[in-house]
């Protein structure tokens, strides 16, 4: 990890960098906030605001996705609240154990990991879910629920929207997992659960699940109709793909892929991942009345 320092006392800057190299940072030192902006390349920024004839609110909006620690001499608006506000994550008074500087850096870099890794899962499980229509109205959805599908992802949806609507945490619960119990019981209760596949539980461990519920807050799917002691929809897609009550025909499977797929290969790979001749394939568009747009 880089850390990039700015300040004008050479000597309390050296002396961070050198025990930060220490510690197995790498640095470097700037006294000009105009030179940091043109050249520094850190991934932690350790700011002074101490800094005579600088502004140096125009680094923190530039580096503002990165660590950005002030080190201030006092506090008052102009050296921690206004930054604070414009960008920066924290800061330390002078004079501080780099001990205390190296507590900070690690803590906001693991809150910088995390938050990428929030954006990397919540983008793809948006685009995993992108194709996925829920026609009832999210915001008028009362929990505790229990749906009854063919299609567990239409409930995915369901769960993940309604938590966006409800501006709340969402845990995810599937009960085909021996850790089911412990993920309820330490669960904040403020969060919504969304637990899934409760058709794979016996009756006695159903009994064990809704006392485990007792006024939790929660979204709960299952593929089979199943008595429970909570108000219960039936959300189903009429796709017979998806439906996992429903053995698809031959037909009904061949017609799904070349609708899918006829874009993506050309009709000599598709015919030969389907198994059958290139003719064979024809006759099917034909049959089907599925033609390739030109």
């Amino acid at each position: 990890m880089k850390i990039t320092i700015i300040e004008n006392e050479l000597y309390l800057a050296q002396s961070i960098s050198t025990k930060l190299n220490q510690s197995g940072y790498e640095t470097e030192v700037y006294s000009s906030i105009k030179e940091a902006i043109a050249t520094s390349t850190g991934d932690a920024y350790l700011l002074s605001t101490n800094l005579p004839g600088q502004n140096f609110n125009s680094l923190i909006t530039k580096y503002k996705e990165k660590i950005i620690i002030l080190m201030v001499s006092y506090i008052n608006n102009d050296t921690v609240a206004a930054p604070l506000k414009l960008g920066a994550n924290d800061y330390i008074v002078k004079p501080f154990m780099i001990e205390e500087l190296q507590r900070k850096i690690e803590h906001y870099k693991e809150y910088q990991t995390l938050k990428k890794y929030k954006n990397l899962y919540k983008e793809y499980n948006e685009y995993l879910l992108q194709d996925i229509v829920i026609k009832d109205d999210i915001s008028k959805i009362t929990t505790p629920l229990v749906v009854q599908t063919n299609y567990v992802k239409l409930i995915d949806k369901l769960a993940f929207e309604y938590a966006k609507v409800q501006n709340r945490v969402l845990v995810f619960v599937p009960l085909n997992t021996k850790e089911w119990k412990s993920k309820i019981e330490n669960a904040n209760p403020k969060y919504i659960l969304y637990v899934s596949d409760l058709q794979t539980l016996k009756k006695a461990e159903r009994e064990q699940l809704f006392t485990l519920l007792e006024n939790r807050q929660f979204i709960m799917s299952t593929t089979s109709e199943i008595e429970t002691p909570y108000a219960t929809i039936e959300i189903n897609t009429d796709n017979k793909l998806y439906d996992q009550n429903e053995i698809l025909t031959i037909d009904d499977y061949v017609k799904f892929i070349v609708n899918n797929f006829q874009y993506q290969y050309p009709d000599t790979e598709l015919s030969k991942k389907l198994g059958i001749s290139r003719k064979s394939l024809w006759e099917k568009r034909k049959k089907y009345g599925i033609f390739k747009k030109k």
